[in-house]
């Protein structure tokens, strides 16, 4: 191969993989081979051949053609892969289409984000029930799902507003809720937003504690003397 052939290879266009579908095709019930298909479609598909033969696909793959029609009809049999029509100069046209995928993807990435929400809940539930050591109340327990439900806090400043709490030496959910609505009232939506918020929280108030005790050690002691006595 020449110089140039391969230049005009490598100019030939890229095919990018979306990460959310390499790190999920297997969660997706796809195999490896059905996985690559699936991204020669795709790569096809990007090039303007909008329905490739089984013969263009298994070419650059370790499959027979054969085999290649027997995945093509699985995966449109499973809804990963659909085959719509489109009317172009007067001609009734096939083409592929990844909708279906797509959609099936989102489905999946949902149902993780879903799960790892209810597990940061239940987290939650453990993390106040250690630090208060005891079981929670059926009240207080309303208002954790309360500030999740109705305030829409994150759970990780919850954990937060909860450790403020413990180092302020005022563990209780009425402190912990004053918090909550300080920080929503300052915008405050991260763990490093929160921690900044409480450092300069923290440095305000020990200065004017310094500032008071240097007032209180500077006042001249004089001593009383009752002028009614006499």
């Amino acid at each position: 191969m020449k110089k140039k052939q391969f230049t005009e290879l490598v100019e030939d266009g890229s095919l990018t993989v979306p990460n959310i579908l390499l790190r999920n095709y297997a969660d997706l019930g796809l195999s490896e081979k059905e996985f690559v298909l699936l991204l020669h479609v795709h790569s096809h598909i990007q090039k303007g051949n909008a329905f490739p033969t089984p013969t263009e696909l298994s070419d650059h793959m370790t499959i027979t053609t054969a085999e290649c029609v027997k995945l093509l009809r699985s995966l449109v049999q499973r809804g990963f892969l659909t085959i719509e029509e489109f009317e172009q100069n007067g001609m009734i046209y096939e083409k592929y289409s990844l909708k279906q995928l797509w959609e099936k993807l989102y489905d999946v990435v949902v149902m993780d984000q879903d799960q790892e929400k209810v597990e940061k809940e239940n987290q939650l539930y453990t993390i106040f029930e250690q630090e208060f050591g005891r079981p929670l109340s059926p009240i207080e327990c309303e208002t954790l799902a309360f500030w999740i439900d109705q305030d829409h806090h994150d759970p990780d400043i919850i954990i937060s507003a909860l450790r403020e709490a413990v180092i302020s030496g005022k563990l209780n959910f009425r402190y912990i809720d004053r918090i909550l609505f300080e920080w929503k009232k300052n915008g405050i939506k991260t763990i490093e937003q929160a921690k900044k918020h409480s450092q300069k929280f923290h440095e305000f108030n020990q200065k004017q504690k310094q500032s008071t005790q240097g007032e209180q050690e500077y006042k001249r002691k004089v001593p009383f003397y009752n002028w009614l006595e006499n």
